[in-house]
């Protein structure tokens, strides 16, 4: 009678763990599954939707959000936040429209017309320097990531409308005569078909995946974001990953600004202009948690390309730009409702066995959860 007992309870249990199982699929895949969902949804109600040169034009909107999105998780896996992004991609793309035009010495009565890999090089560099101010800021001055990036995010904006006097730089395919030609490349050319954008996109995802996977300071991120005092005390130097992660993301912006002015071949001060919502959403809906310490590139992509072929989409059905922010902030809405349901979930987990102090794990590590780093498998099990 007994082990008849156990084989019914086995069962039940089996059959609850199977429950489970697909219950925790769904949720930490919802990215996945939303994007599928969409590009199914449009393809029955436009049949241009699905084909391949529409995947690839909306590919190449979904590398501008795509590149602030990445950006975004490294600044918020340390439990930070960079409402200066959107501001550094408008500035980083008047800056190269400005050298783009050509830089006047008066004294010497010359003007300069730097080639492109120059122009391209000086503006990650402007981006890494408003990253800097932003890292330095929070790490030292101990001045709050909103306020900082806050404030950031004006003077950006203020220093591109100083710079236009409001205007626009327009015609920035450059001369052959003054050698500056090629700006145009990374916005129209395609190699293999495939947009340089969304090559460009795939190549820093590839960076920050090893960055955060294979290396030191990736283990340094995760560990800073679940606790910060207590990744100090093992030896981790919270303020040098503070900074290096706000800079990562700048340069990131300024990126993303180059491949819109490209794409546009003109530079305004206002582009950019509310991204760095755009990109918190990416992030977010890849799973990701505001908190710190959890969220991996596969996920931010995902969420990136869910924004992205969700915009593209409702324009080609015809939907009112109005509907689809109303569309657009219930997917977000959504997002983080289920980030809380998934990670309060893991909270109310029980601890590791022995006892010792656990700190979050970079994505790829498989032996400990980067949520709570009790350890799973065969070993805890049995435990």
């Amino acid at each position: 009678m007994s082990n008849m007992n156990q084989t019914a309870s086995s069962s039940r249990s089996q059959g609850s763990g199977r429950r489970f199982d697909v219950a925790r699929m769904l949720l930490e895949g919802r990215a996945f599954f939303a994007l599928i969902a969409i590009i199914v949804i449009f393809s029955l109600l436009s049949p241009v939707y699905f084909s391949t040169s529409n995947f690839l034009t909306m590919s190449s909107h979904v590398a501008i959000f795509g590149l602030l999105s990445l950006g975004m998780l490294l600044v918020i896996l340390t439990g930070g936040i960079d409402l200066s992004v959107g501001s550094t991609l408008g500035l980083a793309g008047v800056f190269a429209g400005f050298l783009m035009q050509g830089v006047s010495f008066e004294a010497f009565g010359v003007v300069v017309y730097p080639p492109v890999w120059v122009v391209v090089v000086l503006t990650c560099g402007l981006g890494a320097l408003v990253g800097a101010i932003n890292g330095v800021l929070i790490a030292y001055f101990k001045v709050p990531a909103f306020v900082a990036t806050l404030g950031l995010l004006y003077v950006a904006r203020g220093v591109a409308l100083l710079m236009t006097d409001g205007l626009t730089y327009n015609n920035l395919g450059g001369s052959e005569a003054l050698g500056n030609t090629g700006f145009d490349w990374l916005g129209f050319n395609r190699l293999f078909g495939i947009p340089v954008g969304v090559l460009i996109l795939a190549a820093v995802a590839i960076v920050c995946l090893l960055l955060l996977s294979r290396t030191p300071f990736g283990r340094w991120v995760y560990s800073t974001g679940g606790n910060a005092r207590a990744a100090e005390l093992s030896g981790v130097p919270v303020k040098r990953v503070q900074v290096s992660v706000y800079v990562l993301s700048g340069i990131c912006a300024a990126i993303a600004g180059l491949v819109l002015s490209s794409q546009l071949t003109s530079a305004g001060p206002t582009a950019g202009t509310t991204y760095e919502l755009t990109a918190i959403a990416g992030v977010v809906i890849g799973g990701a948690a505001l908190t710190g310490g959890r969220g991996n590139v596969r996920g931010t992509l995902l969420g990136a390309f869910v924004i992205g072929f969700l915009s593209d989409g409702l324009v080609i059905i015809g939907v009112s730009s109005y509907w689809q922010t109303v569309f657009t902030g219930a997917v977000i809405i959504l997002a983080v409702l289920l980030n809380s349901i998934q990670y309060s979930g893991r909270k109310n987990s029980k601890p590791a066995s022995d006892g010792k102090p656990t700190s979050p794990q970079p994505e790829g590590a498989s032996e400990r959860s980067p949520a709570t780093g009790s350890t799973t498998g065969k070993a805890g099990a049995q435990s």
